[in-house]
């Protein structure tokens, strides 16, 4: 028992001696390289010589686009490979060691760095080369399917790496160069359709709505359209907070908020203009003949709207001449004008004293002339003569007054129809207007996608084989 509980204490020992020994001959082995290495020497044994860096860029995480600042925020790790032959070792000396890890800040490092402007380097000194796996060079921005995590408002459509030359040097100097790696990427649409592209075309469609409130409603209609607007306007402002303030491009949900507004305005021209033509009246304005034709006949034909014929006194073509304050052209004297001035009972009481006269007069000629009467009654026919004629007069002042009346109203009703019809006109060169504007910066959205291949005229993918 006591000899099987040394040899279990022996076993622990001799794997630490094991250990032990192992990273005396790694610390033995970066003491031997580090012992005259200088890392801010290049590893070139000449000075012609030229030290060849194999670059690869491999994407983690697309983090964010700051479209205002256009900042674009990524993760990636950069893999650098070079020979540096001043860190060989045979293993053979070395127990058989052939991998060793030292941190990088003890050896020589190639000065380059990832940034938004492109780092070049003189060709007298590095030469940068992209990396190549399975023979084959990778000119693309790797991706780890396991470590990329997707982004959910960009989509990556290209992501190729390009070795750039500067064409102007010499043949024998190749001059400065850089690897330039690209990232094309295109905006998933769906949020900004449902938060910002379908309330502003719904608020829209609102301002639109208002051309089915009657003519006469120009004030109801300008309010809804300038609180249209409005709203309209604070969505503009939430998508200028957030797009570049530059003036080399515009987005295309600027324009089309644009155009939103160019449409809403015009809407609030249209309704004031309506209101006053519903408004007129023959008192203030004279209506032509040409627009009784177009407004009155043409256009309520062409637009399959039930207008009802007006009557063909108030339909005529040749306007009334205004005489005495009137409508009408028929001359008014100027006891007639302070008749129709008079108040209502005044009025009344004078018909019905004229109506005395002449009932009394009309009893007497129905029950004959008496005998001894005859003259009386002709002086008291002749006494009732000018209340007859003044009750005449009377009649036909109601009647031409009527007739005034009904001329005035049938006046505004034509321009009440006037209005109508410029209303419907409106509304149909509004909603085509709107339709047509949104289908074609919707189409222009559509066909603004990324190209097939990351450069023009170049037909290499700059992806691998399998993809």
């Amino acid at each position: 028992m006591h000899g099987g509980q040394g040899l279990l204490l022996l076993l622990p020992l001799l794997a630490a001696c094991l250990g032990a020994w192992g990273r005396n001959q790694e610390e033995r082995l970066l003491a031997d390289l580090m012992r005259d290495y200088d890392p801010h020497l290049r590893p070139a044994q000449r000075d012609s010589d030229v030290v060849n860096v194999s670059l690869k860029l491999t994407l983690t995480n697309l983090i964010s686009l700051n479209e205002r600042e256009e900042a674009l925020t990524t993760n990636v790790w950069i893999e650098m490979q070079w020979c540096d032959y001043r860190l060989r070792w045979d293993p053979q000396d070395y127990e058989g060691l052939w991998v060793l890890r030292v941190p990088s800040t003890m050896v020589w490092r190639p000065d380059i760095v990832l940034e938004n402007k492109s780092q070049t380097y003189s060709t007298s000194e590095i030469d940068l080369q992209l990396s190549r796996e399975d023979g084959q060079t990778i000119e693309w921005i790797f991706i780890d399917p396991e470590a990329f995590t997707e982004n959910g408002e960009w989509a990556i459509r290209h992501r190729p790496a390009k070795m750039l030359l500067d064409a102007a040097a010499p043949a024998e100097a190749a001059g400065p160069q850089k690897v330039v790696f690209y990232l094309l990427i295109q905006r998933k649409p769906l949020f900004y359709v449902i938060n910002i592209i379908a309330p502003c075309v719904l608020i829209s469609s609102v301002a639109i709505l208002i051309y089915f409130l009657p003519a006469k409603a120009g004030g109801q209609k300008c309010t809804v359209a300038i609180n249209v607007l409005l709203a309209q306007t604070v969505f503009l402002f939430l998508v200028a907070k957030k797009v570049p303030e530059t003036s080399q491009a515009v987005p295309l949900i600027s324009k089309y908020l644009t155009f939103l507004l160019v449409v809403t305005i015009l809407i609030v021209v249209n309704a004031v203009v309506v209101l006053n033509v519903s408004l007129r009246s023959p008192h203030t304005h004279s209506m032509a003949r040409g627009v009784r034709k177009v407004f009155l006949r043409l256009l309520p034909q062409l637009l399959r709207m039930h207008v009802r014929l007006l009557a063909p006194a108030a339909v005529q073509d040749t306007p009334p001449q205004l005489q005495n304050g009137s409508s009408s052209g028929w001359s008014i004297t100027a006891g007639e004008e302070v008749t129709l001035c008079l108040p209502r009972s005044e009025l009344l009481f004078r018909q019905r004293q004229c109506h005395g006269l002449a009932r009394a007069a009309l009893e007497k000629l129905e029950k004959g002339p008496e005998t001894g009467q005859s003259q009386e009654f002709c002086s008291s026919l002749k006494q009732a003569a000018p209340a007859i004629q003044a009750c005449v007069q009377a009649c036909n002042l109601i009647a031409r007054a009527r007739h005034q009346q009904s001329h005035f109203d049938s006046g505004n009703e034509e321009w009440f129809l006037v209005g109508r019809v410029l209303d419907r006109v409106c509304f149909l060169a509004m909603l085509s207007l709107f339709i047509c504007g949104t289908t074609g910066i919707f189409l222009m959205a559509h066909y603004n996608q990324v190209p097939t291949l990351p450069f023009p005229g170049d037909p290499r993918p700059y992806l691998p084989s399998s993809e």
